[in-house]
């Protein structure tokens, strides 16, 4: 199963692979080598491109539920790290923001199912601005913002690709 890997402010395309017996990781793309062995509850012995280390792994608090936190305890240090449904990843990216407000754009290709605000409407920060269908799964779309609606660039039924405009939210204060 593909995961996105959240290590401070970086993020990787991860998925753990077992062909034939075989296990890979693939890192953004990239295939290694890996083989994991639970050693006892939460610790493990991880060999990955021939390198080999113990790991002690511990869930970590993280206020948003669709994210996964751990903390990995090594022989150099402990590290915090997260993990998130790449679809999820992109929908939380999908509303851009700017000094004069926010611009919500398409996080992949869909079909736009309802918009459910106008032009000229005050809207406030996390509000769903349109629901939106990729993937047979509907996702509501929310404004990074709190502002004004400033324009609406899609229709209900229409089609928009990945990292299309739909709506541009003007900020309050921002003239």
């Amino acid at each position: 199963m593909k995961r996105t890997l959240i290590l401070g402010k970086e993020q990787h395309d991860v998925e753990l692979v077992r062909r034939d017996g075989a296990l890979t990781l693939l890192w953004d793309g990239e295939a290694q080598d890996a083989d994991i062995l639970e050693v006892e509850p939460g610790c493990y012995s991880v060999i990955l491109g021939g390198h080999s280390v113990d790991v002690r792994l511990d869930a970590a608090r993280n206020p948003d539920p669709d994210v996964h936190a751990f903390r990995a305890s090594l022989y150099d240090g402990a590290y915090e790290f997260a993990l998130q449904d790449p679809m999820k990843a992109l929908l939380a990216a999908s509303g851009g923001s700017s000094a004069g407000g926010g611009a919500l754009a398409s996080p992949m290709p869909g079909k736009i199912v309802k918009v459910l605000v106008k032009e000229g409407e005050a809207v406030i920060e996390g509000q769903t601005l349109l629901v939106m269908e990729a993937m047979k799964m509907q996702n509501e779309l929310k404004s990074t913002c709190a502002g004004t609606v400033a324009k609406v660039h899609v229709e209900e039924g229409g089609t928009v690709e990945t990292g299309a405009k739909l709506v541009d939210v003007r900020s309050l204060g921002a003239d």
